[in-house]
């Protein structure tokens, strides 16, 4: 495992950097001096901003904490006779990705749930190594929305475009103003709601969704919360006020795949 002053180091070897650039003394180079100073005030800057980085980076005590208790709260009610050593290739992965996003809950959660199922003879076989590497590459609110996958829902996208209304060779074609609006950030309570369907794409990238070409819910009513939405009711107008476009609108949807429903079983559903 690595040590604790890693990130420190790196702190300071930044900082060492910015204090290495020369630092001309001469008085007759008054550009140079003022050169240096601002070098110096830089120094101090990148030090201050990256010193937090060392508080939150967990060490082994920490570590150890979060086992005997998260972790444990887990496997409270699983005899211990089924609870055994875990995978050293999701075990010791997961500890160290916990030195850096121990802090977050949302994904130190997905961590414990990962190591609990790794440890209980009757869901080790689901603990695929390749979700450490999976939890590595969420944010907090990637988090929270995979925790809805964990459930029976449905989620339907909208895109709105403009296109010509009258196709020549000169004007032809259109453009996407509104790429995957959806309710799925209202309903994960994400903070940083505007970065939904980013979100949605990083998470169809690591394979624990899609959102195919052709697929659409033919349920009653589904897409109408969207089409009534702001978002979407202020694309279209200001769309319709050019002559020559014509909003329209392509419903779609977000589908959970086998390997996303795996991973919500294994490390969204708590044991205990």
């Amino acid at each position: 495992m690595a040590d604790d002053n890693t990130v420190r180091d790196v702190v300071d070897a930044v900082t060492g950097v910015a204090k290495a650039v020369p630092v001309y003394q001469d008085v007759l180079q008054p550009a140079a001096q003022e050169l240096g100073k601002a070098l110096q005030t830089v120094a101090k800057t990148v030090h201050v901003a990256l010193a937090p980085v060392s508080a939150l980076v967990w060490g082994y005590d920490q570590i150890k904490d979060f086992v005997s208790t998260k972790v444990a709260d887990r496997l409270k009610n699983v005899p211990p006779e089924n609870i055994v050593t875990p995978k050293p290739n999701v075990a010791g992965p997961a500890l160290e990705s916990l030195r850096y996003t121990g802090h977050e809950s949302s994904l130190s959660d997905l961590y414990a749930n990962l190591l609990a199922a790794s440890m209980d003879k009757a869901t080790a076989a689901g603990a695929h190594p390749a979700f450490v590497e999976i939890i590595k590459q969420l944010t907090p609110d990637e988090a929270k929305i995979v925790g809805l996958f964990a459930f029976p829902l449905a989620f339907p996208l909208v895109t709105v475009r403009w296109e010509y209304k009258n196709v020549t060779p000169e004007e032809s074609g259109g453009m996407d103003v509104l790429v995957n609006f959806s309710q799925i950030g209202n309903q994960a309570g994400v903070e940083f709601l505007n970065l939904t369907p980013t979100y949605l794409d990083n998470l169809c990238r690591l394979g624990l969704a899609e959102i195919p070409a052709m697929f659409q819910y033919t349920g009653k009513g589904v897409y109408d919360p969207l089409e009534n939405a702001p978002e979407v009711l202020n694309a279209k107008s200001n769309i319709e006020q050019n002559p020559k476009w014509r909003a329209v609108i392509e419903c779609k949807g977000l589908r959970v795949t086998e390997l996303g429903k795996q991973f919500a079983h294994v490390c969204v559903l708590r044991k205990g």
